[in-house]
């Protein structure tokens, strides 16, 4: 079977009750939290784009999703530029062309650590040297039961082991957030822009419901 097609599967088993939920929450994640990072003339790429919740809310000037799942396509806005293709091969980028990579819940669904330091190599190819990585997923340090709920969660990995890889691959973390959001959106959480809004600007409550890392890092200089 057309590996982008069992993508297309999983997705819609798993998300299709809750896209309207993601999408609010979503919205409200880069408007308060992640736009600090991202200047409205920025090139950004989102990595495992998905259904293109990031991409499509993020105020930049050039937007790429690289995603292999054919349903990327259909759900990226107008002006996001959608890359389909297997991301553990060289990615059809030029050298040095985007400000910000960013990349949620993705790492963690390739089938090895070697895919996964090619990934995050391939991100350092295509940045400019002043540009920022931001990389978010489940903490297999706090999550590690419910980590193995979901089919396709291959690797396990946490801040220190994400912290380690961005190393390998030629960065700098500048910013380590051992929990930042809830394991999930599924269930019955209030998803409420207001709430979420106020989790956002208060650090101290993440400790009690964070369950993703957060962690954000720089090139180092050629």
């Amino acid at each position: 079977m057309d590996p982008a097609l069992d993508l297309q599967t999983v997705y819609q088993n798993r998300f299709s009750e809750s896209e309207k939920k993601r999408q609010v929450v979503w919205q409200v994640l880069t408007r308060d939290f992640f736009q600090q990072w991202v200047r409205p003339d920025d090139a950004v790429l989102d990595v495992g784009a998905g259904y293109c919740e990031f991409i499509n809310n993020i105020d930049a000037r050039t937007k790429y999703a690289l995603d292999l799942n054919p349903t990327t396509a259909n759900a990226a806005a107008a002006g996001v530029n959608v890359v389909s293709q297997d991301i553990s091969q060289p990615w059809q980028l030029a050298d040095a062309s985007v400000n910000v990579v960013f990349s949620s819940n993705f790492l963690e669904h390739l089938n090895s650590k070697d895919d996964v330091l090619h990934c995050l190599r391939e991100a350092r190819r295509v940045m400019k040297q002043d540009s920022t990585i931001i990389l978010l997923g489940p903490n297999i340090r706090f999550c590690n039961t419910a980590y193995w709920d979901f089919f396709d969660h291959y690797i396990p990995l946490s801040d220190r082991s994400i912290v380690e890889a961005l190393q390998l691959s030629g960065f700098e973390c500048t910013r380590v957030v051992e929990r930042f959001l809830p394991f999930t959106m599924k269930g019955k959480k209030p998803t409420y822009p207001f709430l979420i809004s106020a989790y956002l600007k208060i650090p101290f409550v993440w400790n009690f419901f964070g369950q993703q890392y957060l962690v954000i890092g720089k090139p180092l200089k050629d």
